[in-house]
């Protein structure tokens, strides 16, 4: 099967050995994303700021490889204090529509750059 890289300006450029999606088949994969301004690559400021950047981000990468969040099946947070759950599920709602997509909420140690939340996801297209 063929692997497309898919990859924007519009989001985060990859901070390591990774591509922002790959795309195989009908299935894209996002990869983690975390509250980075993708024009200055710094960290935005608060939970709440960087709860709407992470899905800011995801939305992008989702649009960049012809495809919206409610394509989504899987979606993975990761949060450092898993008190900010409530506000995730706010912020959540005004990205994807119903049915909502499989989800797994994991409460970390920390997250790269000193990040408070990380989200990835799983598109299906068709």
């Amino acid at each position: 099967m063929n692997r497309k890289i898919i990859s924007t300006p519009a989001a985060p450029a990859a901070i390591g050995t990774y591509s922002q999606a790959v795309q195989a088949g009908n299935t894209i994969y996002l990869s983690g994303q975390i509250g980075l301004d993708p024009i200055s690559m710094q960290l935005v400021d608060g939970i709440d700021a960087q709860i709407v950047r992470v899905f800011e981000n995801l939305k992008a990468v989702a649009a960049a490889a012809g495809a919206t969040l409610n394509d989504a099946v899987k979606v993975n947070i990761y949060l450092v204090d898993l008190a900010h759950f409530a506000r995730v599920n706010e912020t959540m709602a005004k990205y994807l529509i119903e049915p909502y997509p499989a989800r797994a909420a994991v409460g970390v140690k920390e997250l790269p750059r000193g990040a408070l939340v990380e989200a990835d996801a799983v598109l299906v297209l068709g």
